[in-house]
């Protein structure tokens, strides 16, 4: 898997900053290490959203969020330039040459062997769409369960803060309790929201921009799968394939077109 340096970095740079900043004073960071407030708000908000969810649903999201850290989609031009190569291959020496090739993207490799074993480009065609939208559909739940966790997080955090000034309220008498009282008040509001803020909602932003991402370069190959199957020429199917390029990255000739 290739790291997403800008995921790492945004994140590591975002709690780095946070973290500078609790560092200052005479408390030190464990003056914000509360183990109740962090149960209410972490526990507490990963409980709330699997309520929304199925289980497995919500164990496949741990791995999805993966791809938010370590995964990038490879470039629609190097794609391009792989279906093209395979095209000409397949144009001089046959579909069943293509069997022989070895190709680094999965969903091309068994689109290929597909082609090869000469299945209905049809049928094909239709298969590879569902496996696309299946794809699709799994990042967007990924992106729904952690949308659910921005959201619960700051909500379970104002309960915690609920908790606490009740306690608080209710032992006035006693001044020794007013601090841990006061101290699970603010910690839950302040874990809340950096659950939400600094983790659960970009993670559900940046699989979003996965989905897309891999959603189009599928799209992409269907497309260049279908042109091979159909034995267009390399020089056309190039033509077809540019379409799925931003308008910077396509030819001047094309651009003119």
């Amino acid at each position: 898997m290739k790291p997403d340096f800008a995921t790492i970095i945004g994140f590591l740079g975002g709690v780095g900053i946070v973290g500078l900043a609790l560092t200052q004073g005479d408390g030190g960071l464990m003056l914000f290490v509360n183990i109740p407030s962090i149960l209410i708000v972490l526990v507490g908000s990963l409980f709330i959203a699997m309520m929304k969810f199925g289980v497995m649903q919500f164990i496949g999201s741990i791995k999805i969020a993966l791809k938010a850290f370590f995964f990038q989609a490879e470039k629609p031009e190097d794609l391009i330039t792989v279906c093209v190569d395979l095209a000409e291959k397949a144009r001089k020496n046959g579909i069943v040459a293509l069997e022989e090739e070895e190709v680094g993207h999965p969903f091309l490799r068994d689109a290929l062997k597909q082609v090869v074993d000469n299945v209905d480009p049809a049928v094909l065609k239709n298969a590879l769409i569902t496996d696309m939208s299946k794809t699709v559909e799994r990042h967007e739940t990924g992106k729904k369960i952690f949308d659910a966790i921005g959201d619960v997080g700051p909500a379970m955090g104002m309960i915690g803060t609920l908790i606490g000034l009740v306690q608080m309220l209710a032992n006035m008498s006693d001044p020794s309790t007013i601090g841990p009282s006061m101290a699970v008040a603010l910690l839950t509001t302040l874990y809340g929201a950096m659950l939400g803020t600094m983790v659960a909602l970009p993670i559900a932003d940046k699989l979003e921009l996965r989905s897309q991402e891999e959603r189009d370069a599928k799209m992409l190959l269907i497309d260049a799968v279908s042109g091979i199957q159909q034995g267009l020429h390399p020089r056309i199917l190039q033509q077809i394939l540019m379409v799925h390029l931003p308008g910077s990255l396509r030819t001047a000739d094309e651009e003119d077109e």
